[in-house]
């Protein structure tokens, strides 16, 4: 009993002190931050799980400001103060195969022990539920993509074209301000704030590849990006073509 309400009180005084030390979002910056990660791999191998939360009730669902048992303590190497994402791997239709996770939200470790943790749940971007998993928190640059200038005019690089993957939640149609995959990355030598036209091919002999609008590059893995959709004439898909501005 001495045991449990030690651990109690920790937890009231660690959450305490983590709400302190919040910072307000703006609305673009929360959307970055609630984006996908730019990969489709799997989970870390062995990855740290919700188990639930720390209620006088079970739930399954967990929301903003929830306290949540996470499956790992000291033992797997966490201390007070990391923050992490919260995800849910994706796969695809009729197959075991990930494409990539989507984000949840975000936690802090107010306490922790040899075997268990809480995490307070800072900021919400879906529904939380447990078995969702936990990959270090990267702070997301919104400087580059949140500038919505027009830039000087530059020429589209048609002599080596990317590909539209997926927008949130693996979807197939995008609309202008939303976030979007696509299939190149540092491999490509992209980096956060570089601009791309958006094209794509009408499937008419002699017609040349329509334009459709433009992006921007956010955040970069080895072989894929999270870009913005800045401007669109029409609703962007899956498979649509990108050009970089030169």
């Amino acid at each position: 009993m001495r045991r449990f309400a030690l651990g109690a009180i920790l937890v009231m005084v660690s959450a305490g002190s983590a709400a302190a030390q919040d910072q307000p979002l703006s609305a673009f910056a929360r959307g970055v931050l609630c984006a996908p990660r730019p990969s489709f791999d799997g989970p870390p191998e062995n990855p740290l799980r919700i188990l639930g939360s720390q209620d006088s009730t079970p739930r399954g669902l967990f929301a903003d400001r929830d306290l949540l048992v996470i499956a790992g303590g000291t033992g797997a190497g966490l201390q007070v103060g990391q923050e992490f994402f919260v995800r849910r791997t994706i796969t695809a239709p009729g197959s075991s195969a990930p494409r990539g996770a989507r984000t949840l939200g975000t936690l802090r470790v107010v306490a922790v022990n040899e075997s268990t943790a809480i995490g307070l749940v800072d900021h919400v971007c879906g529904a939380i539920m447990t078995t969702d998993h936990l990959e270090p928190y990267v702070e997301p640059s919104v400087s580059a993509a949140d500038d919505q200038r027009d830039e000087p005019a530059s020429q589209p690089d048609f002599s080596n074209l990317g590909r539209v993957v997926a927008g949130n939640d693996d979807r197939e149609t995008i609309g202008s301000g939303d976030f979007a995959l696509i299939d190149w990355g540092e491999a490509q030598g992209l980096t956060p704030g570089a601009r791309f036209a958006i094209f794509r091919d009408v499937g008419i002999k002699g017609l040349p590849l329509s334009s459709v609008g433009e992006g921007v590059v956010i955040s970069t893995s080895h072989a894929m990006a999270l870009t913005r959709i800045l401007r669109a004439r029409d609703v962007v898909f899956s498979g649509d073509y990108i050009a970089l501005r030169k």
